[in-house]
C-alpha cells in the first residue's frame, strides 16, 4: 500500500519519497514495525485472553515446574506483527509476496482451528492429524503450481565467459528464462535441474521435472511445518530458532535478488524476489517481537497456531528462491528432532515384537530428552542413550540449542562460497 503511495509521489519529484523504492530502507523499517506491532499488539493479547481465562496449564517434565494459566494461540501475535508490515511496505502485486501472506493465512487458519478445538472444546488431539496433513500437502501443491505457470517466477541463469589469460567472469544471462533449478551445496556449478533428473522420459523431461519439482515443494512444506511444530515444546525455543533461520534465508534472498552479488558469487540471479526480503525482515521482527514474552518464562504460548505457520514459512521462502536443499542444513535441529521421533517409533516398535520394552531416548522430540529426571522413566525399560545425570533446566536447553541452530545458519551462508 504505502509502496505504491510512495513510488507516486517519487514519480512527482516528492522529497525522500525514492527511499521507499529501496530494499534495504523498506526491510528495516518492516523489522522495526513487526517489532513494535508484537510487543504492544502483545501485551494487549495477554491481558485479553487472561482475563478470559483463555489459557493451558504445562508441567514440565521433572514435574518440578508449573506453569498455570498461560495464554496459548499467541502465534495470533506472530501472524498479525507479520502481516500488517508486508501489506504497508510490500509490493502486493509480486507473486512471491503473495505466496507468503497466502501461506501465513492458510497455515495460521489451520494452526488457529487445532489450537480452539483443544482449548475451547477440550479435545487434546485438536484438528485430525490426516487433516493437517491434508492442508499442508494442498499448499504444496498451490505454491508448485503457481511457480510453474506465474510469469513472474524467472531467473536469469549463471553465464561463465572466459577472458584472456585463462580468468573466468561470472554473468547473468541478459533474458530471464523459465528454469526449474535449486541450489545445492558444495558443489562447484552450484544449480542442479529438476528436468535433468528426469532426462530419461525423453521429450517430457520438462514437465517430469516440474512434476518433481512440485512433489519435492509438498514434502519439505509438510516435513518443515511439521517439524517446526514438534520443536515447539520449551519456552522460547522454536521463536529463537525460527528467527535465526530467518536471518539467514534473508541473506540468501537478498544476494538472489541483487544482480551483482549474484554474479559476484556465481548463484541464480532472481528478479522480483526483493520482496522476498522484506517479508523475511517482518517474520525477523514478529518472532523477536514475541520473545519479549515468550521467552523462560513463557508469558504466553504460541500454540499450533505459531508453530505450523512458522514452519511453513521457512519452506515456503527457501523454495522461492530456490535454495530448498540448503534446508538439511539450515533446518538442521527441526530434521534431529523429527528423526528422534521416527527412531524412537520404530525402536520401539521393533521390542515390543520381540516381548522387550526398549527406547533410544528418554522421551520425544529430542529437547526433552534433556529434561527428564531419572524417576520419571520407566524401570522396565531399557534406554539406548542415558542422557545427564541431572536434568537440565529448559532454559540452558533452548539457549544450546539456539547455539546449534547459528552454527547450522552460519555453515549454510558459508555454502555460498566452499564449493
Amino acid at each position: 500500500m504505502l509502496y505504491e503511495l510512495f513510488k507516486l509521489l517519487n514519480e512527482s519529484n516528492f522529497p525522500g519519497a525514492r527511499l521507499f523504492t529501496y530494499t534495504s530502507f523498506r526491510a528495516l523499517t518492516a523489522i522495526v514495525l513487526a517489532l513494535l506491532i508484537s510487543t504492544i499488539f502483545g501485551e494487549y493479547f495477554i491481558r485479553f485472553f487472561r482475563k478470559r481465562q483463555i489459557s493451558e496449564n504445562l508441567r514440565d517434565f521433572d514435574k518440578t515446574n508449573l506453569k498455570v494459566g498461560v495464554p496459548t494461540m499467541g502465534g495470533i501475535i506472530i501472524i498479525v506483527s507479520i502481516l500488517i508490515p508486508c501489506l504497508l511496505l510490500g509490493r502486493l502485486d509480486n507473486v512471491y509476496m503473495l505466496l507468503l501472506l497466502g501461506t501465513t493465512v492458510w497455515l495460521g487458519i489451520i494452526g488457529l482451528a487445532d489450537d480452539y478445538i483443544k482449548t475451547f472444546k477440550k479435545n487434546k488431539d485438536g484438528i485430525p492429524g490426516k487433516v493437517k496433513i491434508f492442508a499442508q500437502v494442498l499448499l504444496g501443491l498451490v505454491i508448485g503450481i503457481t511457480l510453474y505457470l506465474s510469469p513472474q517466477s524467472v531467473m536469469r541463469e549463471n553465464v561463465t565467459i572466459e577472458l584472456p589469460d585463462n580468468q573466468i567472469e561470472v554473468q547473468h544471462s541478459i533474458i530471464p528464462e523459465k528454469l526449474n533449478q535449486t541450489t545445492i551445496p558444495f558443489i562447484k556449478n552450484h544449480n542442479l535441474d529438476y528436468s535433468e533428473i528426469m532426462s530419461f522420459c525423453g521429450d517430457y523431461k520438462d514437465i517430469a521435472g516440474w512434476i518433481l519439482f512440485v512433489i519435492v515443494t509438498i514434502f519439505i512444506v509438510t516435513a518443515v511445518s511439521n517439524g517446526a511444530n514438534l520443536n515447539d515444546g520449551m519456552d522460547g525455543m522454536l521463536a529463537g530458532n525460527a528467527a535465526i533461520i530467518g536471518v539467514a534465508l534473508a541473506v540468501l534472498a537478498y544476494v538472489s535478488s541483487h544482480v551483482n552479488w549474484a554474479e559476484y558469487l556465481n548463484i541464480m540471479f532472481l528478479p522480483g524476489s526483493e520482496e522476498v526480503v522484506i517479508f523475511c525482515f517482518a517474520f525477523i521482527g514478529a518472532l523477536i517481537g514475541f520473545l519479549w514474552y515468550n521467552s523462560f518464562p513463557a508469558q504466553v504460548f504460541m500454540g499450533d497456531t505459531g508453530s505450523l505457520t512458522i514452519g511453513g514459512i521457512i519452506a515456503v521462502v527457501a523454495i522461492l528462491i530456490h535454495k530448498e536443499i540448503l534446508l538439511v542444513l539450515l533446518c538442521g535441529i527441526f530434521v534431529v528432532e523429527n528423526l528422534s521421533v521416527i527412531l524412537q517409533v520404530a525402536y520401539f516398535k521393533s521390542g515390543k515384537k520381540r516381548g522387550v520394552r526398549q527406547r533410544i531416548f528418554r522421551y520425544t522430540p529430542l529437547h526433552h530428552h534433556y529434561n527428564v529426571a531419572d524417576s520419571k522413566l520407566d524401570p522396565n525399560c531399557k534406554y539406548l542413550l542415558k542422557g545427564p545425570k541431572q536434568p537440565m533446566h529448559e532454559a540452558k536447553i533452548t539457549f544450546r540449542f539456539w547455539i546449534v541452530t547459528i552454527i547450522m545458519a552460519a555453515i549454510t551462508l558459508m555454502t555460498l562460497k566452499i564449493r
